[in-house]
């Protein structure tokens, strides 16, 4: 076990990385758009040194944010085998063949009668087969904590370097190379520090994936958490080219079956408090007014009677 949140981690992490070609970077199920962020940061930098990388998350990534299209939910890395894959629907496939014509390798899918024929766009290709030198654990406290990703793969895991980077207080300090900072206001602060430490080109497509990472961490950089090292952070990666985007408002679960809405969701859902009043209404309008609760209780007598401006004040 190596030390964390210091220079020696990101110099062990800078050693296994060179010494490696290709790994799997890992996400707990669910994960929320700062280890998103991170985590396709992460894969965009180590992928411009050249590394094979892939991304592994045991639930579904729905995000707009660039590279999270990579996800799969199973651990693999490129190797000779290609994959060929499509969005499938128990019993929708009748059959699997192939044939050859010429020079020309056809495999042919049958649809099962009743179920519409594959879309040419859905179908994506990938290669698997690979071996994996180094597997990057993001914004996890423990291992169980990946879910399907680790307990269907935990052989996967034996014998290879770990690189555990979170934030989590609770975090068990289970890698071979341990970057923690429990203080950190995000976990795309860590891996921005890290992309610095490999003297990785943080390009625009990966300072805008970390600075809108950070921004949601932060609730736009108003969380208890937010530092001076969090502007810092802020300031150079806008210098590299970020582009801000709208901030999200999210829910995230708490315990089971119940979840919190944001600051934004409960400013916009707060009912207005009214009263019905009838106040005093100038001649010739003898409609009474809806009035907020507080302008009908402090409002003076002639506030309702039309005001008149000339020049520069009020007669």
């Amino acid at each position: 076990m190596y030390p964390t949140n210091n220079g020696q981690s990101v110099a062990r992490i800078n050693e296994v990385i060179n010494k490696s070609n290709s790994g799997v970077i890992v996400l707990p199920p669910n994960p929320s758009a700062d280890a998103i962020a991170a985590a396709t940061a992460l894969y965009l930098g180590l992928s411009k040194i050249g590394k094979n990388l892939s991304l592994a998350c045991s639930s579904v990534i729905r995000s707009d944010i660039l590279g999270s299209d990579k996800f799969q939910q199973t651990i693999a890395t490129a190797g000779d085998n290609l994959v060929i894959s499509f969005p499938y629907s128990d019993g929708m496939i009748d059959k699997v063949d192939y044939n050859i014509q010429g020079n020309n390798f056809n495999l042919i899918i049958a649809p099962r009668g009743g179920f519409p024929k594959l879309d040419p766009a859905q179908v994506k290709y990938s290669y698997t087969g690979g071996f994996i030198d180094f597997i990057v654990s993001v914004d996890a406290p423990n291992l169980n904590s990946l879910g399907a990703v680790y307990t269907d793969n935990q052989t996967q895991f034996q014998g290879k370097n770990l690189i555990n980077i979170d934030r989590h207080i609770t975090n068990g300090f289970f890698g071979s190379v341990n970057y923690v900072n429990k203080v950190a206001s995000s976990t795309c602060e860590l891996i921005f520090k890290i992309l610095q430490g490999i003297n990785a080109d943080v390009d625009k497509d990966i300072a805008t994936n970390l600075y809108n990472g950070l921004a949601q961490a932060t609730n736009n950089f108003t969380s208890y958490s937010v530092n001076a090292e969090t502007f810092e952070t802020a300031a150079q990666l806008l210098k590299a080219g970020a582009t801000k985007k709208p901030l999200k408002s999210q829910t995230r679960p708490v315990g089971i079956g119940t979840a919190v809405p944001s600051v934004f969701e409960r400013q916009a859902t707060k009912p207005i408090e009214t009263i019905e009043t009838q106040p005093q209404a100038p001649e010739g309008n003898q409609q009474g007014q809806t009035l907020p609760r507080q302008a009908a209780t402090n409002a003076p007598q002639d506030w309702l009677k039309p005001k008149i401006f000339r020049g520069g004040g009020l007669i």
